[in-house]
């Protein structure tokens, strides 16, 4: 975490703890953006060249294949992998509209729930029409990205398109308008509605988003037209281009941060003189008070070591997070889900165990919310909290955990602490943990996080050298090659047992070391 008396910048940005701050690291492979609020690194985005993600992007995709039996259809949309298309995730021009998933994700393609009506429902028999009798193999359909691809899986996609603007994100297939919850105010959220819905042409559906809040007509109505005419544009682009083919890119990352994570107190920082020049003329003509916000890092240091965002990217890959009371929470992360755990560690306590457990387990309420945040880790996550008898402790835990997910602009759901002590939770993902973009599998373990110890392997050596030992004469050589820990076990913990097996079988068994060869394996023949 960042410590105040190293924020001093040549600009002289005076460091404000309650201040949100955007510091963005350019290079010519890689782009990265470290959100900073109340003094801390919250969120973490990174685009590499050739690797860019692709939610929000919009392509003149033809179904290559329909599967009737998961009402599904694969879309070439022109990448390596067809993205997948659901049945819920088409139009149906002549049906009702609904808000789609991803327009109720305001930021960065997976922002906060919008808390408008999840969809007026379509009619009972729209609902059981199957797939293919609303699309046919080589039809031309225009669909946006809602999720990169992932590993073995393409990209998901939807019929129902999204554009968002500062204030509003644009849905032309949709009729209706809803409003962010993070919008409390009732009257607040009535002024908008009614301005927006008395100003949409043709019916249109919109989100109001949360820095709509306090914003006059005027930035409504010019945020309102500005949408409208990008998709004229994009329909037009659609219309004239080939298929596959994409029809409208999303803004780069550091103008994606500007616009869907800015706020008036904030200070954006940018350490590549090109990019702040974009980032400038991109806020005059489209966030003009945004302008002077904007800073150019010129210091030697790089930047995100100048600001200890480095040092907290490397805790944010550990596996094991320490608290401050001497306690500690594990992340394991694997393809079906996340598990958490929560540990006393080296926190005993002062008075009853209870009240240690309890207090181990609210400091690791605020720690996994903020490592689940800062890591983007999605989908299912079990929380093993340490058992706790009361049922107080236990609401006293729910609830915690409950508040410091609001601060979380992706969307969550959270079940009761179970009889076991354990969380169950949902997290909307569409982009990649940063344990996936950072690292790879290990090649050793192959994911699996152990591997055969050398004793183990070389026991299964042994095994192999009998089984060849049989097909060969008396008095014959059998080679053995295994890498340096095994061989290594072998001459200095088993010579004896090794003389043994070349006087009972009668061969000699000779050992090759092979420092390339994987700790679980070994090569054995005879000669």
């Amino acid at each position: 975490m960042l410590k105040s008396n190293i924020i001093k910048i040549r600009f002289k940005i005076s460091w404000d703890y309650m201040s949100a701050y955007l510091f963005c690291n350019v290079t010519s492979q890689e782009t990265r953006v470290a959100l900073m609020e109340n003094n801390m690194l919250t969120e973490l985005f990174i685009e590499r060249t050739g690797g860019q993600g692709i939610v929000g992007n919009i392509y003149k995709g033809r179904v290559s294949k329909i599967l009737p039996g998961m009402q599904v259809a694969f879309v070439d949309i022109g990448l390596e992998k067809a993205g997948f298309l659901y049945v819920s995730d088409i139009y149906r021009p002549h049906g009702n509209s609904r808000i789609n998933f991803m327009a109720q994700e305001e930021d960065m393609g997976e922002g906060e729930d919008t808390g408008a009506t999840a969809q007026e429902p379509h009619s009972k028999q729209e609902e059981t029409l199957p797939i293919d009798d609303l699309l046919k193999e080589g039809q031309e359909i225009m669909v946006q990205v809602s999720k990169d691809p992932m590993a073995a899986k393409g990209a998901r996609i939807t019929n129902y398109i999204s554009l968002p603007g500062r204030y509003l994100v644009y849905m032309p297939n949709t009729s209706q308008v809803g409003v962010s919850r993070r919008i409390e105010n009732d009257e607040e959220r009535k002024r908008l509605r009614e301005s927006v819905t008395a100003m949409r042409k043709n019916g249109s559906g919109y989100i109001i988003r949360t820095a709509a809040e306090k914003k006059g007509t005027a930035d409504l109505e010019e945020d309102l037209l500005f949408l409208d005419k990008l998709w004229g544009s994009i329909r037009e682009n659609f219309d004239s281009a080939p298929s596959p083919s994409v029809v409208y890119e999303d803004l780069k990352l550091i103008h994606r941060a500007i616009r869907d994570l800015y706020k008036k107190e904030m200070e954006i920082v940018i350490d590549d003189a090109e990019s702040f020049e974009a980032a400038k003329a991109f806020c005059g003509s489209y966030l003009p008070d945004m302008v002077g916000n904007i800073h150019l890092y010129s210091e030697k240091e790089p930047i995100f070591s100048k600001y200890g965002i480095e040092l907290e990217i490397e805790r944010a890959l550990d596996r094991k997070v320490w608290l401050k009371s001497g306690g500690y929470i594990v992340i394991d992360q694997t393809e079906a889900l996340t598990a958490i755990d929560v540990n006393t560690g080296k926190y005993v306590g002062k008075r009853d165990q209870e009240e240690t457990i309890l207090k181990t387990n609210l400091e690791a309420v605020q720690e996994i919310v903020y490592q689940l945040r800062l890591r983007n880790i999605g989908g299912i996550i079990i929380i093993d909290f340490i058992d706790m008898d009361r049922q107080e402790s236990k609401d006293k835990v729910y609830a915690a955990l409950e508040l410091a997910l609001k601060s979380d602009r992706s969307k969550t759901n959270i079940l009761k602490i179970s009889e076991l002590g354990l969380v169950e939770m949902t997290r909307k993902r569409s982009r990649e943990s940063l344990s996936r973009i950072q690292t790879s599998t290990c090649p050793y373990c192959e994911g699996r996080g152990r591997i055969k110890s050398s004793s183990t392997v070389l026991f299964e050596m042994y095994r192999a050298v009998r089984q060849a030992a049989r097909q060969t004469r008396a008095g014959g050589n059998i080679i053995c090659s295994a890498s340096p820990e095994v061989a290594e076990l072998l001459m200095e913990e088993e010579p004896s047992y090794l003389e043994g097996m070349e006087s009972k079988l009668g061969v000699k068994i000779v050992i090759n070391t092979d420092v390339n060869m994987h700790q679980e394996k070994f090569h054995v023949w005879v000669e």
